[in-house]
């Protein structure tokens, strides 16, 4: 068997890593030389990498996150210099999600709420875990979509079980009649199964008339007494 026919044979068995590297590898063998366990174990290890990157680039992909660059590293620390960063980075370190916790950020429009959870959202992802992030407006439509083609229920199974779910400005818009049910069902069913963070800037003032939703925020604290680390933030946006 030539190497054309090796990487045919490789690629049918699902082995892409080591066909795309193959020819490079065997190269190094020859060159340095390499014992046959040793050019065995690279080949692996490259297969492993590969297969590696692949899952992380397929769950940043299902998470959806609306600024799929949003890390920490270029997240601006310094406007606002009584932020806990120790809760950040913390939170980063996904020992709440693996502990079933929740997480809520409060502050006005510009405190980079939704740069932080999502930032958070990548950190958990790239430790192993799945993630799901909708904007409040989005995850209601897309509940309302799964309804009208009738596959509402394995949506909200998935809604209801991914480690992280990631509900973002929640008081941004007016929501539907339904929202605080919807979002009150979803709540319920990941309580101490799976972790939820919220972004919101209902309590700080937020000029809307949402008490449906506030009211799902309420709820899920006064009747489940679920555990909310809370990072209160200040606007990094110039009043004009």
């Amino acid at each position: 068997m030539n190497v054309i026919e090796l990487k045919r044979a490789l690629g049918q068995l699902r082995l892409g890593g080591i066909a795309a590297v193959l020819e490079a590898r065997l190269r190094q063998a020859q060159a340095e030389p390499m014992a046959p366990i040793d050019l065995i174990s690279c080949l692996v290890s490259d297969e492993l990498t590969r297969r590696g990157d692949r899952l992380l680039e397929r769950r940043r992909k299902e998470a959806q996150f609306r600024d799929p660059h949003a890390t920490l590293d270029n997240f601006d620390f310094n406007f606002n210099k009584k932020m806990n960063r120790s809760l950040i980075f913390d939170l980063a370190t996904a020992a709440f999600i693996a502990k079933h916790e929740d997480a809520l950020f409060l502050g006005p429009p510009g405190t980079g709420k939704s740069h932080l959870a999502q930032a958070i959202g990548l950190a958990a992802i790239q430790q192993g875990f799945r993630v799901v992030y909708r904007e409040t407006h989005t995850l209601l439509n897309d509940i309302a979509d799964a309804t009208l083609d009738g596959t509402r229920k394995q949506h909200m199974d998935l809604l209801a079980t991914v480690p992280l779910l990631i509900i973002d400005d929640l008081g941004m818009r007016k929501l539907p009649p339904t929202a605080a049910e919807e979002l009150l069902e979803i709540v319920m069913r990941r309580y101490e199964r799976a972790s939820t963070l919220l972004t919101s800037n209902r309590l700080c003032g937020a000029p809307h008339n949402l008490f449906n939703a506030e009211h799902i925020v309420m709820l899920s604290r006064q009747e489940t007494s679920a555990p909310f680390p809370q990072l209160a933030m200040q606007s990094s946006r110039r009043d004009r």
